[in-house]
């Protein structure tokens, strides 16, 4: 177990980029991450936080070095504490269309746009956000660098999987809730005893290549039948 002091050293660590820019006048910073890049199925999702300046909530953390559980229970204490919290998603159709990378700018810009209060700062995770007029700076793993994009990461983590867990419900066969979409062996394996469902991402491989095997299989099938009416 951590001493209060290390607890109190690893936050004043983790707000390095916020109190910097709190102590250059500009109050409201906003951190933004993204979640679902990766997966085979499902939405993207982005979150942006803005906290206080007086903020502690030693709570916070990279979303990865968190349990679903306290994942959960640290979700809602940012809700209680953030001055502003917004989420943005983008369906895997629009995944499609224009691509992950796009999609992903996307998702950030609308969760930018669903805060109540407007940023005066953006700390982005790896990225910059083009088609927004707001000074960003882009932090490398910021989500183990900055207490507010460590805070979207959570907020997008958890909003995300609670997403894939209500599609389970509509899609059980394909282990939704257990793997989140991403592209694991036993979700391979549903995807080949059970085809393609309406949420899987039709332009990432492994999903693209088992289309395009069924289309070929279709095709034989039909051929097969024309030679045997015939």
């Amino acid at each position: 177990m951590k001493s209060g002091e290390e607890t109190k050293l690893r936050f004043f660590r983790l707000s390095c980029y916020e109190k910097r820019l709190w102590e250059e006048g500009l109050s409201l910073i906003a951190g933004v991450d993204e979640v679902g890049r990766g997966p085979l199925a499902g939405p993207l999702v982005a979150a942006a936080v803005i906290f206080p300046g007086d903020i502690f909530l030693p709570s916070v953390d990279d979303s990865k070095k968190l349990s679903p559980k306290q994942r959960e229970e640290v979700f809602l204490e940012i809700g209680k504490e953030a001055r502003a919290l917004g989420v943005g998603v983008v369906s895997e159709a629009t995944i499609d269309r224009i691509n992950i990378l796009q999609a992903t700018y996307l998702a950030m810009r609308r969760a930018v746009a669903e805060l109540k209060a407007s940023p005066d700062y953006l700390l982005v995770d790896g990225i910059t956000i083009p088609e927004l007029d707001i000074p960003q700076l882009a932090i490398i793993k910021g989500d183990s660098l900055s207490i507010s994009i460590a805070a979207a990461s959570i907020v997008a983590k958890v909003t995300r999987d609670r997403l894939m867990v209500e599609q389970d419900r509509r899609f059980p066969q394909y282990g939704f809730a257990q793997h989140k979409g991403y592209g694991t062996k036993s979700h391979l394996r549903a995807l080949d005893k059970y085809g393609v469902s309406p949420l899987h991402r039709r332009s990432f491989r492994p999903v693209k290549e088992r289309l395009k095997k069924k289309k070929i299989e279709d095709a034989d099938k039909r051929r097969f039948l024309g030679l045997k009416n015939y």
